[in-house]
């Protein structure tokens, strides 16, 4: 016998149901996506840039975790910063460990690498020592002689041939105190210098020093004291050199300067040896009676006004001293050993230098 027929009343209902389930879910799935997309936004989270990059970053002193989360983001090296980005650099346990400095990081880095980067302190450089005496020229003209290209070589290795050939290209122009194709003499300051040792060259020195003769001539205000002389601000550093080479104490530089000042105004010659020295006519460091009557423009017994160039590098002491000359009527000076080691004797009359000669070197 058949089974009874069973009534379809329920089969709409049951199509209706299925129907409903399937819109909730995909109702769901849509809201899901809204969801992520906010979250995306408001958690700072976005697609990095292609892997591989190098990005140099900064982190500032005193940036907290959350500074450099949303620094990182910013770079694109990672994908979340703010609250996210600073919640997972927390989850390092290393957030108040943070380092200030420039690092080099790579766009794909996973996050505990970049941590580790930022908190590890960075390797020591390599480093020399290069120290430059005050009144030393560049080039050495006897054997024996210091100068600025000899330290060069003794502390850095660098060859005094290729620095002092360089230093004297005129390819370094220092406006407005070094004139374009002039050599370096005279602006190569004098200083103690830590420089990076890998890869160092003539070029880096001679840059370094020039660098700092401008700090100090800036700081000096060399061109305002210059124009204030009457004189162009490399005929101030010719002065100091002058003075650099003649002064042996720090009090008697005001002293000469103001000897060459006035000597100037009164167009008499210099008569300082120290510029002929630097042209050596004989170099050997010695002045011969032969050697005082040579015809060159270094010679200041028998050519008025300044030498061409400076003859040596002065420090600050001379270079202020250039600028802010001793109010004095002095035109002569004579080195006193009797008095003390450098000392000078100064007079305003032949006569009264004749006897300070007599009784200071006879």
């Amino acid at each position: 016998m058949d089974p009874p027929a069973r009534s379809d009343r329920h089969g709409p209902d049951r199509r209706r149901k299925r129907f409903g389930l399937v819109a909730a879910l995909l109702v769901f799935l849509v809201l899901l996506g809204g969801l992520a997309v906010v979250a995306n936004r408001y958690s700072g989270c976005k697609e990095p840039p292609p892997a591989g990059a190098s990005v140099s970053f900064e982190v500032p002193q005193g940036a907290t975790g959350r500074d450099v989360a949303a620094s990182l983001k910013d770079e694109g090296l990672v994908r979340c910063g703010g609250f996210v980005g600073n919640l997972l650099l927390r989850g390092t346990g290393k957030a108040n460990d943070i380092l200030a400095g420039t690092y080099t990081l790579t766009i794909g880095m996973p996050l505990d690498q970049i941590v580790t980067v930022i908190t590890t302190p960075p390797a020591a450089v390599p480093t020399v020592r290069l120290t430059v005496p005050e009144g030393l020229r560049i080039r050495s003209t006897y054997p024996g002689e210091r100068s600025i290209s000899t330290e060069v070589q003794e502390q850095t290795g660098i060859s005094a041939k290729v620095f002092a050939k360089l230093a004297e290209s005129g390819r370094y122009p220092l406006p407005p105190y070094l004139p374009a194709g002039t050599s370096a003499e005279g602006f190569l300051f004098p200083d103690t210098y830590q420089l990076v040792k890998k890869g160092l060259t003539a070029d880096d020195v001679i840059r370094t020093m020039l660098k700092q003769f401008q700090t100090e001539a800036a700081d000096l205000d060399l061109t305002a004291g210059a124009k204030r002389l009457g004189l162009t601000p490399y005929q101030v550093v010719v002065v100091a050199s002058m003075i650099e080479r003649e002064a042996q104490v720090e009090k008697d530089r005001p002293l000469i300067a103001s000897v060459i000042y006035n000597r100037l105004a009164k167009h008499m010659t210099l008569g300082i040896d120290a510029t002929l020295l630097y042209d050596d006519p004989t170099p050997d460091g010695q002045l011969s009676t032969a050697d005082l009557q040579t015809d060159t423009p270094y010679n200041t017994r028998i050519n008025g006004g300044l030498p061409p160039t400076p003859i040596a590098s002065p420090g600050r002491e001379s270079l202020d001293a250039a600028l802010h000359p001793a109010d004095t009527g002095y035109l002569y000076y004579v080195a006193c050993p009797k008095d003390g080691q450098g000392v000078h004797r100064f007079a305003t009359t032949y006569h009264q230098h004749l006897r300070n000669v007599r009784e200071c070197l006879g």
